[in-house]
């Protein structure tokens, strides 16, 4: 661990850090093993959750730079890990330029370390829920240009803002930021209305007070004023998935998924 890290409170567990343990990273602590550890042990087959959600990431990413845009801002980015977005991106765009953005102190070290010899990308410590404060930090500034589309990425952040903070109104403060032509990739915890929902969502609640699992109506809001791109808001492994190469594990009818690929979806849209 780095000198920043040091200095965490390593016995209170991190949303970024429980996400780490679950998709087989090393920048955890005991407290954020024990909570995954109440996903792999007490609810079997849950890490499908994580797994889908970054694949599904993955695969939006490629599409918004196949699309153009060349700019992009993710917010609750998590630890760095296989194919981040500015991989992802810089693949596809060579001169793209990424923003993350995680309230994390460990996510603030680990990602500066990984990307200080990429000049095109910038990490910086912030709430996903006082997004004027991204818009505004000279980071942001200094490598976006806001009168060009720019992508918002918000993967597997704002089931953990809670309906009194307002997930929709952050959504809209961006979309009031970017010009025509932007997207936004938004996944989400999907409720079942099943006991494995309702586990899941006691487990978050108890380690972090916040956890919300949204119906298909509230996470159909959250997209209000843009347009939703095909093939709509879906199960993240049935989103735009890939039948060839490394990626060709994901399932790919909606009678093969599992229970636990079903609470989470994603979707991406376009400002008009």
């Amino acid at each position: 661990m780095t000198e920043a890290s040091s200095r965490v409170d390593q016995s209170k567990p991190s949303i970024a850090r429980v996400y780490d343990y679950l998709l087989g990273g090393k920048d955890n602590y005991e407290a954020d093993r024990a909570i995954g550890d109440k996903f792999k042990n007490d609810l079997p087959g849950s890490v499908a959750i994580a797994h889908a959600n970054r694949q599904n990431l993955i695969r939006a990413v490629r599409e918004i730079a196949l699309a153009g845009i060349d700019q992009f801002i993710d917010v609750g980015s998590g630890l760095p890990t296989a194919d981040n977005v500015h991989q992802v991106a810089q693949r596809h765009a060579p001169d793209a330029r990424v923003v993350y953005i995680d309230s994390d102190p460990v996510v603030l070290a680990h990602g500066r370390a990984l990307l200080e010899d990429n000049p095109s990308t910038r990490v910086i410590q912030a709430d996903a829920r006082d997004p004027r404060s991204i818009r505004e930090h000279p980071d942001v500034t200094g490598l976006i240009d806001f009168e060009r589309p720019v992508a918002v990425i918000h993967s597997a952040v704002l089931h953990h803002i809670n309906d009194d903070e307002g997930p929709g109104a952050i959504v809209r403060y961006w979309q009031g930021q970017v010009p025509s032509g932007s997207h936004f990739f938004v996944s989400h915890f999907r409720s079942g209305d099943n006991p494995e929902t309702l586990e899941a969502e006691a487990v978050l609640q108890a380690a972090f007070g916040r956890g919300r699992w949204r119906t298909d109506e509230e996470i159909r809001a959250l997209f209000d004023g843009l347009e939703v791109l095909q093939p709509g808001i879906v199960a993240s492994s049935l989103w735009r998935p890939d039948t060839t190469g490394a990626l060709a594990g994901i399932r790919s009818a909606e009678h093969e998924l599992t229970v636990w690929e079903r609470l989470i979806v994603g979707g991406l849209a376009r400002k008009p």
